[in-house]
């Protein structure tokens, strides 16, 4: 989708429809949408004082403007109360007034970031609008033969904006939300890929061409290169598959070279049968979403290079399928991590934690400001906070407080369970170090402890979004299956960072 920023007013500009915006309650309209009412002859007041729009959120009109104004429509959108309004009920707004806009065969829309007096920077504003546009419209139909569903195709959006002290603000905005969405699509993208599509080796090949003619440098250890450096407990989930298993390895320096990097590391299990601990058959379709974490890692290197922004990121992406095959490592096993450590394994089912161990000792190699990992890992988190949480758990409260401060801005909700130590007796081994399970009890904490065992020193964030990750519903910018959640938050959290902005 073309995104644009256009000097000039709403009331005078030539368009398919125009997006104008009312709160529930209010008793007079207010900025472009009082100056689109008065150019029209009162056509949206009219609409109000007939009770057929009362501004409740997501509620939407059409109004045709019979060449009272340029506009052919007016698309009046509801808000809901004022008192209530943030940005994430403006992505989700606008979401729906971009999915009705679709509905009508519209090929765009024009619409204004001047809502009145909301306390709100005019950028903030404008980036929410765009990303609830464009995310909004998303769906994955690559692999449809027959008509696209009827769908239409939404092509342009321009906001139009008349002030001319904010109108580079609201540019500038618009064209990171664009930036930010277009990560979130790329991620969305490769999880609802199938997995006979996006094995290990083709995820690393999608790595290499989201880098091109990027500030990126990537790296690929294969099998031969991983087994050298010692990483067993990757090595060993990576057995049952015939698909080789990759590690990938990526590296942006937008900021002086002494700087210390943030790691941000993204479990990349292609597929998950459950490996010998076979997963029931029933939603086994749904473990091509397994290497959620990677797709994310992969989409904030694509938005941070865009932007430009001035930070030391590393990437750690391990990549395999878990299957039962002749080769598969069993329950009862015993592997040597990278970090020397040994791991029981209880249940084969466990693997993601494997994956991360080794990626998490790898990390120290970078001497990282901050490590961050993100991963579909437990059913036990779904269980605790259900579909739309992310679970965090974390070393350091510093880190944690700054990825919660960002998850409030993006509007992805994102929740903290303790990571005590009492935990780790649940993961005591009686042949080895650790095992791998601790049990169905607090199994989100138990699995975040035995990552804890593996990070070392370092600030230490873990992202569990094995909820939110795919959704069995769509919500009005998230669609039904690859929702590309973290893509946003840690994009956030990265460009705090980079401003001083660290709250």
């Amino acid at each position: 989708m073309r995104v644009k920023v256009q000097k000039g007013k709403l009331s005078q500009f030539k368009c398919d429809a125009a997006v104008v915006c009312h709160f529930e309650g209010a008793k007079k309209l207010t900025g472009a949408a009082s100056r689109v009412d008065q150019a029209s002859g009162g056509l949206i007041r009219e609409v109000l004082q007939s009770g057929d729009f009362e501004g409740k959120k997501g509620q939407i009109a059409v109004v045709y403007t019979r060449g009272s104004i340029p506009a052919r429509r007016v698309l009046l959108l509801g808000l809901g109360k004022k008192a209530e309004f943030n940005l994430e009920k403006l992505r989700r707004a606008f979401s729906r007034a971009a999915q009705r806009a679709r509905e009508l065969n519209l090929k765009g829309f024009a619409a204004s970031v001047d809502f009145g007096d909301l306390g709100q920077a005019p950028g903030r504003l404008a980036e929410a609008l765009v990303e609830g546009v464009i995310l909004g419209l998303y769906h994955f139909l690559p692999h449809k033969t027959a008509e696209k569903e009827g769908r239409g195709k939404m092509g342009e959006l321009v906001i139009v904006e008349e002030r001319e002290k904010v109108f580079g603000e609201v540019r500038e905005a618009a064209k990171r939300g664009q930036i930010v969405s277009g990560a979130v699509y790329f991620a969305r993208d490769l999880v609802s890929t199938p997995s006979n599509e996006m094995t290990p080796t083709i995820l690393t090949r999608k790595a290499k061409e989201a880098v091109r003619n990027k500030k990126i440098r990537l790296n690929v250890l294969n099998i031969k290169g991983m087994k050298k450096a010692g990483m067993n407990a990757l090595l060993g989930v990576a057995r049952g598959s015939h698909e080789p298993a990759k590690f990938m390895i990526l590296r942006y320096e937008g900021a002086p070279k002494k700087g210390r990097p943030v790691v941000i590391v993204g479990k990349g299990i292609t597929f998950d049968s459950g490996g010998i601990s076979l997963k029931p058959a029933e939603k086994m379709d749904e473990m091509k979403a397994d290497m959620s974490g990677g797709a994310v890692v992969l989409g904030v290197f694509k938005a941070v290079s865009e932007l430009r922004l001035p930070v030391n990121l590393v990437g750690l992406i391990p990549a395999t399928e878990n299957l039962p095959g002749g080769g598969a490592y069993k329950p009862g096993d015993v592997l040597r991590s990278l970090s020397g450590k040994t791991i029981e394994i209880i249940s084969t089912d466990a693997e993601g934690r494997l994956l991360l161990a080794d990626a998490l000792t790898y990390a120290g190699r970078f001497n990282p400001a901050a490590i961050v990992d993100i991963a579909t890992l437990t059913g036990a988190c779904v269980i605790a906070l259900g579909e739309d949480v992310i679970g965090m758990l974390g070393t350091d409260e510093k880190l944690k407080s700054r990825i919660r401060a960002a998850a409030e801005e993006t509007g992805e909700k994102l929740w903290e369970l303790p990571l005590w130590e009492d935990y780790a007796e649940l993961i005591k081994s009686d042949v080895a170090d650790f095992k791998n399970t601790g049990g169905r009890a607090g199994g989100a904490i138990t699995a975040a402890v035995f990552l804890s065992k593996f990070v070392g020193k370092y600030p230490w964030v873990h992202l569990d979004i094995a909820g939110p990750a795919w959704r069995k519903a769509g919500k009005p910018y998230i669609p039904k299956g690859a929702s590309g959640i973290g893509v946003r938050l840690l994009v956030q959290f990265l460009s705090n960072r980079a401003t001083g902005n660290k709250k």
